[in-house]
């Protein structure tokens, strides 16, 4: 495209703005109408220069017919009468050279006449002398040529002709037509001093342009510019090109803009209703304080007068049963009963035959577990990530279908950031060279395998030349063009004026493409980075071609890992990412942590052994016979217990493997955790209940005593394994294939474990009772020892200190207190918990892509692609072409290209961040015979003298048949110097035409995205996009959709906020049917409900404050925490509406209703739910700290400490305090109740048991304050 800056050298055209005025007018030396100061052409300066004009200082002179006709063709009307200065010659290379500046802006009228009539004017004008003064001439075979002149323009029309071009586009090459025909120039003193600069290509002679002359007889010519918006509506341009004509889209209103001063709208009305409520509290509590010193003077009064006192012979009532006992439950939950029965039968057969049931289990768990054999590992990210039948995923496969696969792209960013003294410029001689050395190896590099080379794959726009995107382009790839003095200057010309340092394959290189980190000093010589970028062709999956990029891109891996070792040799720093690099570290076997889980494993057995030994073993029981602890221990119940844990887990796998169910490496990581820190639990609460048993009823044989202990805990089983294995299945309504993925096996696991807990451990229970019983020790049942069971410390704990100071009612109100206070803070915290999952935190700390990742948000200003597609548009009839055009009269206000161009305009909304490549105006353009070299048949341009003719209305173009025969013409059409509007480079695959059905099947409208920095850019971007097709397709009535290629994995973020509202909503009204179904309260389920709402809340807002962001990650873990929290509340609230009538009756005279339950499923329970649900969550946590995967420290670690603390604090603190206040009614525990005295004397057998001695005086205790 030389031509483009040599169209002016038939007229000679150079303006600057800091050139001084000639003082003496030797060439010129008469200035006056009518007279001239060039004329015709004298030769060139070399063999291959440019024609120069002839120094005439004559008269003008009229032209012959001929040459009036190609003048008024070209330059317009108005010189259709008139003396000229020039001759046919000079009007001929004028032609030529103004063609190719006529393909780049001949779509707005304005422009192309004030560019034309400034060329016109300065070739031909008649009155030369005015404002030519020519101050340097050559001579040469005796003609006297020019090699310097001073031009006078004025501002107004240097200012209005720079306004009419500013904003006109190219669209092959997606650009600003000013970055062609004025070097980016950013006022008209740059414009005309680019047009004009004598270099090679360019002018062939300097022109300056002052700002004022000393000779007063010269004086610019009174030319009025055409405004783009101008009054005449042949000059007016399209909106694409002229902002002022353009209709004003609508107001986008952002998604969480309302706020009330700084805070959102939501966290304000929080804050507010809390400060609210405790106000109402507070002034209740004074009010009700001052009422009640008024009620007892006044009742003091009244005694003084009546002298009321009690006679020592009245009966005072004194109680004869313990007040809690008058209100107990009296009647039974047939629910209850059903469960009751039902477990207790399943627990008095898994008893009475251990060998069957286990043998049982143990085969069913193997025959699921052959399923393995059919296990797969799903590790393609967009596989893992996307739904299949999500909108994205389809449009996706719908381009790549028709338009072909997403560029393949290799990057690499060369940093100066290792000095102590901070960044310093990336740029050198000895750096330059050494990479443009690096270059040529890369571009001699061979794949292993298949031998391919960069020549083989790479991207190929316009011919043979790769696309690669260097600054070695701005020394045509060649370390002899670095000038170790002149470099700088050089690269700071290139960047000021990319289209006069284009690379081989012709596309101008912007500076913010190839350089980073100078923005303070503007300076391109100061960059801190350099990035290069190679661009390859793709092909689709599964293909060859596909192979032999990827055979090259490992040999290219492989390069750019050595080369980092030359680059830190030299004090710089290189990070690189490849198209296969993502893949491979996000499944890098790193990310498993195998220790980590095997250490939680162990640690979990040991407590598990340790601590359901403690619940039969005393210290002092201890160190009276140590002997005993062999008996006691419960090693291995742990270990059976652990076992279970992993036979669930290779069953569930080995279950949905047969189903070809795929796993991910986060099924193989995170379900070990789960299922352990939750299949341990009803280890403990089934072995606690079972010992309690065995004090209770220490005569009936070890079935019944395992019968009635499963079939008191067995609901409570069921109830937490019922939600939480519901809760982790609703994960499969997840669309993205890892996440249902995962609930799914999550969910069977938990079931599967919950089963062969009740069964398969109840019997290796009893075979360890049995050993107990015979006194033989663990592990070594021939030996016999010693057994003397007793209550444990944590027990004794909560049963004489804990529970009575929670249930006071000073300790219930700050209690209530505290726990909405977090509440409301939680949900003020909500509108800062961010959406996102940084690439950076899915790949192992040691990848090193986290270098390229952080240096691309740092350093890279440009950001990624965006297509707007249309599906099944029938462009062959003028009404539709009139929807996406913008380049012509006719077109719709708002059409595609034009709603496109006013969103680029409000970048900061739209993320929409440069023009619009629009097939259609390009096509149409190329039909217009004024580029006589673009559409020819029959050697003459396709359309000349053709009726209708061309022209900016539409009326004169194709439809139907002639529409898509010219259409495929153009896209087959070799862009090149002659005519860069030819589509095969910019347009070859963007068009899909159906040439049987006279439509386009799919077509797409390139444009960039404004640089994405951070997830939040890239999740408004896409969400943006949205918006903008939606509109468009709302306008139009046209099927669009907007594509780029990181639009797949961003597709979540357009719904995660309703999912996860509508799943966790799900979760709770889940929890609170079966809340209401197995506890027969409806006001009970419904606190527990609020529990677990208020316990979810307050893990959501430790994400806010603990940086976790809200994605598909996270939300499954927030499914997993509704199921936990359940577990965490079911056996407190079960206890509380069947509560234990022998715990009951030590209520004593404290506690009456709904307090003597609530301390009753303290003391019953409470221990259990602390040492076998709150400790065995903090153990399988913990270990997780040290893993080595930031996505396991960031989404699993911290959110589940978050689950343990705020679960546990709320189930036992919380949940009893309100379960005091609002819970509903309960009911006969058939376990406590039997008829006769057989029960009160088990119950006073218990009683004297379990309580060590000295420790029966609870009665005699001090009343609580009121």
């Amino acid at each position: 495209m030389t031509k483009l800056a040599a169209f002016v050298a038939s007229s000679g055209l150079v303006l600057t703005t800091f050139a001084s005025p000639a003082t003496a007018a030797v060439y010129t030396p008469k200035h006056e109408a009518g007279r001239c100061a060039i004329r015709g052409h004298c030769g060139s300066k070399s063999f291959f220069g440019s024609q120069l004009p002839c120094v005439d200082n004559g008269l003008a002179k009229e032209p012959d017919d001929k040459l009036r006709e190609q003048l008024v063709s070209l330059c317009g009307p108005k010189w259709a009468e008139g003396p000229v200065c020039c001759d046919a010659e000079q009007v001929d290379a004028l032609r030529s050279n103004l063609k190719t500046a006529n393909q780049i802006i001949s779509t707005c009228p304005a422009c192309k006449d004030n560019f034309f009539n400034l060329f016109c004017t300065f070739t031909c004008s008649p009155d030369q002398s005015l404002f030519i003064n020519v101050t340097k001439t050559m001579e040469k075979n005796g003609k006297t040529m020019v090699t310097e002149l001073d031009q006078l323009i004025s501002e107004e029309y240097g200012t209005g002709f720079y306004d009419s071009c500013k904003d006109v586009k190219f669209g092959p090459t997606n650009s600003r037509a000013m970055d062609l025909i004025g070097g980016g120039a950013k006022n008209y003193t740059q414009l005309l001093a680019f047009l004009g600069q004598e270099r090679f290509g360019g002018s062939p002679f300097q022109i300056n342009f002052p700002t004022s002359y000393g000779d007063l007889r010269m004086h610019p010519l009174p030319m009025k510019p055409k405004k783009c918006n101008d009054e005449d509506p042949s000059f007016r341009c399209a909106c694409i090109d002229c902002p002022a004509v353009c209709p004003e889209l609508p107001a986008v209103e952002e998604a969480g803009s309302c706020h009330v001063g700084a805070l959102p709208c939501l966290s304000f009305a929080s804050i507010l209703t809390y400060g609210l409520l405790v106000f109402a509290c507070v002034a209740a509590v004074v009010g009700r304080s001052l009422w009640i010193r008024h009620t007892r003077r006044r009742t003091e009064r009244l005694r003084l007068l009546t002298d009321a006192a009690p006679s020592d012979d009245e009966d005072e009532g004194d109680l004869t049963e313990n007040p809690a006992m008058l209100d107990r439950p009296q009647n039974a939950y047939v629910v209850n009963t059903w469960c009751d029965t039902a477990f207790s039968r399943l627990g008095h057969t898994a008893a009475r035959f251990p060998a069957l049931t286990i043998s049982g289990a143990t085969l069913v768990v193997l025959v699921l577990s052959l399923g393995w054999f059919h296990f797969e590992l799903e590790k393609d990210p967009a596989r893992l990530w996307v739904s299949p039948t999500s909108a994205a995923a389809q449009e996706k496969q719908f381009f790549d279908d028709n338009f072909g696969p997403f560029y393949r792209s290799e990057k690499i960013f060369l940093v100066n950031d290792l000095n102590d003294s901070g960044p310093a410029p990336v740029l050198s001689y000895d750096t330059l060279t050494w990479w443009m050395d690096v270059e040529a190896s890369i571009r001699k590099l061979r794949g292993p395998k298949y031998g391919s080379r960069l020549q083989d794959l790479c991207l190929k726009p316009t011919g043979d030349a790769c696309v690669v995107q260097s600054v070695s382009a701005y020394f045509q790839d060649d370390p002899s063009f670095v000038d170790p003095r002149g470099w700088k200057d050089q690269l700071r010309s290139c960047a000021n004026s990319p289209v006069e340092c284009r690379p081989e394959y012709g596309q101008p290189l912007e500076p913010n493409m190839i350089l980073g980190g100078y923005a303070e000093s503007g300076d391109p010589a100061d960059a801190t980075a350099m990035t290069v970028t190679w661009v390859l062709n793709n092909y689709p999956e599964g293909s060859s071609g596909e192979a032999r990029a990827m055979d090259w891109e490992e040999a290219m891996k492989n390069r750019l890992l050595a080369l980092q070792d030359e680059a830190r040799e030299r004090g710089l720093r290189l990070s690189f990412s490849t198209e296969i690099s993502l893949e491979q570290e996000l499944n890098k076997s790193t990310n498993t942590d195998a220790k980590i889980i095997v250490i939680s494993y162990i640690i979990m057995f040991l407590y598990a052994s340790i601590a359901l030994g403690s619940t039969t073993l005393s210290l002092r029981d201890l160190l009276r016979n140590p002997a005993i602890s062999l008996v006691e221990s419960k090693f291995t119940l742990g270990v059976v217990g652990i076992v279970i844990v992993l036979m669930s887990i290779t069953a569930s796998i080995g279950l949905f493997s047969w189903f070809g169910l795929k796993a991910t490496l986060i099924i193989v990581d995170v379900i070990p955790f789960i299922v352990l820190a939750v299949g341990v639990d009803n280890i403990f609460l089934i072995v606690h209940e079972f010992e309690r048993v065995n004090i209770s009823h220490p005569d009936d044989v070890v079935e019944v005593r395992i019968a009635r202990a499963l079939g008191r805990m067995g609901p409570s089983i069921l109830f937490s394994a019922v939600t939480e294995t519901v809760c982790f299945a609703l994960g499969a309504f997840v669309g993205m294939p890892a996440v249902r993925n995962f609930a799914v096996y999550a969910a069977g696991a938990v079931f599967i474990n919950a089963l062969l807990q009740v069964t398969m451990f109840v019997s290796v229970l009893t075979l360890n009772q049995i050993r107990v019983e015979d006194s033989r020790a663990d592990c070594f049942p021939a030996a016999r020892y010693y057994d003397a069971p007793a209550e444990t410390l944590l027990q004794r704990f909560i049963r004489k200190t804990y529970a009575p100071a929670l249930l006071g009612k000073k300790t219930k109100a700050v209690v209530v207190a505290v726990f909405l206070g977090l509440f409301a803070a939680a949900v003020a915290l909500l509108p800062a918990v961010e959406l996102g999952l940084d690439q950076r935190v899915a790949i192992p700390d040691d990848s090193y892509l986290i270098p390229y990742f952080n240096d691309l948000y740092d350093y890279f200003d440009a950001g990624p692609p965006v297509y707007f597609v249309t599906r099944e548009f029938n462009a062959t009839e003028r009404s539709q072409q009139q929807k996406i055009c913008s380049r012509f009269t006719t077109c719709e206000q708002l059409s595609l290209t034009n709603i496109l161009e006013q969103e680029r305009k409000r970048e900061e909304v739209s993320y929409i961040a440069s023009p619009t490549a629009g097939w259609i105006d390009d096509f149409f353009q190329w039909l217009n015979p004024d580029n006589e070299k673009c559409c020819v048949e029959r050697r003459k341009p396709c359309f000349w003298r053709r009726e209708p003719e061309w022209n900016i209305t539409l009326a004169g173009m194709p439809e139907g048949d002639e529409f898509v025969h010219y259409l495929t013409k153009f896209l087959n059409a070799p862009t090149n110097e002659d005519c860069p509007l030819a589509g095969r480079a910019s347009y070859g695959s963007a068009v899909v035409v159906d040439e049987d059905r006279r439509t386009i099947k799919a077509s797409h409208f390139r444009t960039m995205h404004s640089p994405l920095r951070s997830q939040e850019d890239f999740i408004h971007a896409y969400a943006s996009a949205r918006r903008i097709a939606n509109e468009i397709s709302t306008s139009t009535g046209l099927d669009v959709f907007p594509y780029s290629v990181f639009y797949i994995f961003f597709d979540q973020y357009a719904s995660i906020v309703s999912l996860t509202a509508t799943l966790l909503g799900s979760a709770v009204g889940i929890v609170f049917v079966v809340s209401t179904l197995l506890l027969g309260s409806p006001l009970t389920a419904a606190v527990v409900t609020i529990t677990v709402v208020m316990a979810v809340t307050d893990i959501i807002g430790a994400m806010a404050l603990m940086g976790v962001s809200l994605n598909a990650v996270s939300l499954v873990n927030l499914i997993i925490c509704v199921g936990i929290a359940v577990e965490f509340c079911a056996h407190i609230a079960r206890a509380y509406t069947f509560p234990s009538r022998t715990f009951l009756e030590r209520a004593k005279n404290r506690f009456r209703g709904r307090d003597a339950r609530a301390w009753t499923a303290l003391a019953n329970v409470g221990g259990s739910v602390f040492s076998g649900i709150t400790v065995t969550k903090v153990l399988g946590v913990a270990v997780l700290a040290f893993t080595r995967s930031k996505i396991f420290e960031i989404y699993y670690f911290r959110v589940w400490v978050a689950l343990v603390v705020s679960a546990a604090s709320h189930a036992l603190v919380f949940l009893p305090v309100a379960l005091s206040v609002l819970g509903g009614e309960g009911y006969v525990d058939p376990e406590s109740e039997s008829p006769g005295g057989l029960e009160q004397d088990l119950a006073s057998r218990r009683y004297r048991a379990l309580v060590p001695e000295g420790d029966l005086s609870d009665d005699d205790e001090e009343e609580e304050d009121e």
